[in-house]
């Protein structure tokens, strides 16, 4: 028997069980795959988060109910039954601060909370986004000193990044290829051993934990660099009066054209993710100029679009401070709940810095939530006539909506601001403008 077939059959026998940290987007469709397989214990420090779970409810909306069904899980916030694992599966937020700086507060507290209930002959898997380095020079340091373990003698250590696409029912985690990687060979084969068993492609052997950190964090940076490079020729293009998505539709006609669209960037990857690895090349001496200028870029998207909206109202005479707004969309993605870090708050506060007054809706976005992250009130429906309608998401009932619907929530002379291309071809009466 080969030595990742002797590792993985107390596992498979449930005589040992898997601890997965962190049970959001990421931790959660993990943990629920693998307990079809092993024998899995859910932990999160949100004990309401854990009660919802512990009743068949994700609390991220992503999941059914009946993915829950056949699962050998136990949810807890308790870390003495967290003790019980051997194989931990790290996957908690990292986000950035308000200076676009990495917080690395919710792994830290997760690499403290392995400390103290890991083991000898145990093993740790990180799933969070971080820079290359991270997991070695900044995770297993705490780990080693919390438990007093030594490192890949006592305990072993790997990387798989996570690949959760919120919203997309087709690249799902079992059905795309997976990075693994180890502290040595034989780590490397007893993690890829334990992921092989959910993923259906297989999984990709990275050559060490620095490379498998360094291959994620610049998939999102890659499409950030290349929404910035949409983002700006659809500023160019509206200087010289030209469709954006009919130039993208014609230069698409070609075999190797890469079919990117501008919008707003936010969520918590595409828009966090690239500044973890300028964080880390600055500090190593290094000034990151092309990924920050798409950064610049993306983030300056929300003052483009409200600057447009106020230059087409002051053409009419209009005053800002006399105008109404609607925001159609909060989340950061069509179809899905997550606001975190959505862009269309920004674009909210611009409108406001202008003295407009704004109202937003939003079909999917929880009212409480908003209102306790961003401070803003959804509204549940639209109220009265608009002199501009924004449409920044395009969730699909948003995508039905016709000329007819949006001429009913607007004053004479109003603007329609299709942030996401959904409308070009049906609005004929309406002041339209996209990017």
């Amino acid at each position: 028997m080969s030595i990742s077939k002797q590792f993985i059959e107390p596992y498979v026998q449930k005589q040992k069980s898997i601890g997965v940290i962190g049970l959001g987007y990421v931790g959660l469709p993990i943990a629920l795959e693998l307990s079809k397989h092993f024998k899995v214990i859910g932990f999160d420090i949100n004990e309401n988060r854990v009660a919802m779970m512990a009743n068949h409810i994700d609390p991220s909306n992503e999941l059914p109910k009946e993915a829950f069904n056949n699962c050998d899980i136990t949810f807890t916030y308790d870390i003495e039954v967290l003790k019980q694992a051997n194989f931990y599966i790290v996957a908690v937020p990292t986000p950035v601060d308000e200076h676009n700086m990495p917080d690395l507060r919710p792994l830290t507290g997760a690499s403290v909370t392995i400390g103290k209930v890991i083991k000898k002959g145990d093993y740790v898997v990180f799933e969070s986004t971080v820079y290359p380095g991270c997991t070695e020079e900044d995770c297993v340091p705490i780990i080693q000193d919390t438990s007093g373990l030594e490192f890949k003698k006592d305990f072993k250590v790997g990387y798989s990044p996570e690949r959760i696409n919120p919203g997309d029912s087709l690249h799902t985690l079992t059905k795309i290829t997976k990075i693994v990687s180890g502290c040595c060979s034989e780590s490397l084969e007893n993690i890829a051993a334990i992921y092989n068993v959910i993923i259906e492609p297989g999984v990709y052997r990275a050559s060490s934990i620095k490379v498998a950190e360094a291959a994620k964090i610049i998939e999102n940076t890659q499409r950030d660099l290349n929404i910035a490079l949409m983002n700006e020729l659809s500023q160019i293009f509206s200087l010289m009066n030209i469709n954006t998505g009919e130039v993208l539709e014609a230069a698409g006609t070609k075999w190797n054209f890469l079919k990117f669209q501008p919008g707003l960037v936010g969520g918590h990857c595409i828009g966090v993710d690239p500044y973890y690895l300028t964080y880390k090349a600055n500090e190593l001496g290094y000034k990151p100029q092309i990924i920050l200028s798409g950064r610049n870029i993306n983030d300056g998207m929300p003052h483009y679009i409200a600057k447009k909206v106020v230059q087409y109202l002051l053409s009419l005479k209009k005053n800002p401070s006399d105008c109404r707004v609607l925001i159609m969309g909060a989340t950061f993605k069509e179809n899905v709940t997550d606001i975190r870090n959505s862009k269309v708050f920004d674009l909210h506060k611009e409108l406001n810095d202008f003295q407009f007054e704004v109202d937003m809706v939003d079909p999917l976005a929880s009212a409480h939530e908003v209102l306790e992250e961003y401070g803003v009130s959804l509204k549940h429906q639209p109220t009265g006539k608009y002199d501009a309608v924004i449409v920044s998401v395009a969730h699909d009932s948003f995508k039905i909506l016709s000329e007819d619907y949006f001429l009913g929530l607007t004053k004479e002379d109003a603007i329609l601001v299709d942030i996401k291309n959904l409308f070009t071809s049906k609005i004929s009466k309406l002041t339209y403008w996209t990017l």
